[in-house]
């Protein structure tokens, strides 16, 4: 005879979307320079509501003003997170085979001190011998 349904809750785990992992929001630039002129607009004490309606920061704002005076619509464009690389990929490449030059000639001033080493002990081992021979 089967067994009866249990009166178990479902055990199912349902994702809740507020709780997953947010990711870094991406702006483009005509919504940028839209909320430039927006903000550009508003009154004072107005601004603020402004950038809490569109869950924006005024740093990202200043930022915004600053990318597009200096470099106009196309400053907008570019959005790389973090600063800028103060040195090319060339120049680090160049750094790193530096570094492996650098390594590689300790390497050998010390495999040839080695060398100088055992040629020395073998001089000493040969005028050992040769000197307790009659």
């Amino acid at each position: 005879m089967p067994k009866a349904q249990s009166a178990r809750p479902d055990t199912q785990v349902q994702p809740d979307s507020k709780l997953e992992k947010r990711t870094r929001r991406i702006f483009k630039a005509d919504y940028k320079l839209r909320i430039i002129q927006e903000a550009d607009a508003c009154k004072h004490g107005e601004l603020g509501a402004l950038l809490r309606r569109k869950k924006l920061y005024s740093n990202q704002l200043s930022d915004w003003r600053k990318e597009y005076a200096a470099n106009g619509f196309e400053g907008l464009e570019k959005s790389v997170p973090g600063p800028s690389p103060l040195k090319s990929p060339e120049q680090r490449q160049i750094e790193k085979l530096e570094k492996q030059v650098l390594k590689l000639r300790n390497e050998l001033d010390l495999a040839n001190d080695y060398l100088d080493i055992q040629k020395k002990v073998l001089s000493i081992v040969d005028r050992s011998n040769n000197g307790n021979t009659p």
